[in-house]
């Protein structure tokens, strides 16, 4: 990355917190129903991630997708009003905070369902490689669906079948409230269960959006060159607990310090300063998030409720809502 596009990564990493900082507290304030899993600390991958695509190319995340949505080109406000019910939110009301999508920038969608839209990227991949458009899919998921026979599935047919997909876990260290390493035989359990289907797997600094950025873009030339998928296996940390209800009293205080003195925010914002970036341009970046958050609050708070009509549209592609078989 140069100077310019790591300032602006840093810029998108700080929009992605600050709107997490307005979900929390839009959720304590009891104006978002249900619940919500924050991605705050993870958001190096996201960028990092998305900043090696195209345009055209598919994303899939977990129910803690918000930094994928945000990514991927969804606003700070469409994200904020659809956690609050409004007409005007990403998805108008209907996927709250677990379902973000946005199709039209190629995000297909976060899923509630742990390990299931792995192989739906890889029916995306498959479906690239027979147009032959040279686009790739990415699927996000979390340490814990590393268990999961949908993992181990859809690993085997990108491997078979040479896809152009990559797939990214995000592993936090923990599969809801458990250790991920006291369920899981392997030290890794992303990257060392890839030789099992000899697919090329890499072990990252997940909170580095610099070294991000150069493992996706090496995978991601790789699938386009016909060469098939890969893994990746980013080291992060969330800084909450799974979802709003968990007070994470679990993790060790040592861990939970250690971890929040790798910030992604701290990593980049030192790489800035290592290239000379003078430091108002840093903190004018800062200072423009907070205000595009502060008014998509206000603009999502005035926002209307959905009409009761809405909940038929997006049933079926021709717009219908009629039970079929």
């Amino acid at each position: 990355m140069t100077p310019e596009e790591l300032l602006d990564a840093y810029a998108e990493m700080v929009l992605i917190r600050r709107t997490e900082k307005a979900a929390h507290d839009l959720f304590m304030s009891g104006l978002v129903k249900g619940t919500t899993h924050l991605a705050a600390g993870h958001e190096a991958v996201a960028v990092g991630a998305s900043a090696a695509l195209r345009p055209d190319d598919y994303v899939f995340a977990t129910y803690r997708g918000h930094h994928h949505a945000l990514a991927r080109g969804a606003t700070p406000e469409e994200c904020l009003a659809e956690l609050m019910s409004r007409a005007t939110g990403l998805c108008q009301a209907k996927g709250g905070s677990m379902h973000l999508t946005k199709a039209a920038s190629g995000m297909l969608g976060s899923y509630a369902i742990v390990g299931a839209h792995l192989p739906m990227a890889a029916g995306a991949a498959w479906s690239a490689k027979l147009r032959g458009s040279g686009q790739v899919a990415v699927a996000f998921f979390g340490d814990g669906a590393t268990n999961i026979g949908a993992f181990h599935e859809a690993l085997n047919l990108a491997a078979v079948w040479s896809l152009p997909v990559i797939f990214v876990c995000e592993n936090n260290l923990y599969m809801e409230y458990t250790p991920i390493e006291a369920v899981t035989a392997v030290p890794n359990p992303a990257a060392d269960r890839a030789g099992g289907y000899d697919m090329p797997a890499e072990i990252i600094d997940g909170n580095d959006v610099v070294v991000v950025h150069e493992a996706v873009a090496r995978a991601a030339e790789r699938a386009r060159k016909g060469d098939g998928p890969t893994l990746i296996e980013a080291q992060t940390y969330r800084h909450f607990g799974h979802s709003r209800a968990d007070p994470a009293k679990y993790r060790p205080a040592d861990e939970v310090e250690r971890w929040m003195k790798h910030d992604p925010l701290d990593v980049a914002r030192a790489r800035l300063e290592a290239l000379g970036v003078p430091p108002e341009k840093i903190a004018d970046r800062d200072q423009r998030a907070v205000a595009t958050v502060d008014a998509a609050v206000a603009a999502a708070r005035k926002a209307p409720e959905p009409e009761p009509a809405l909940a038929f549209t997006d049933v079926w592609a021709d717009g219908g809502a009629a039970w079929r078989t």
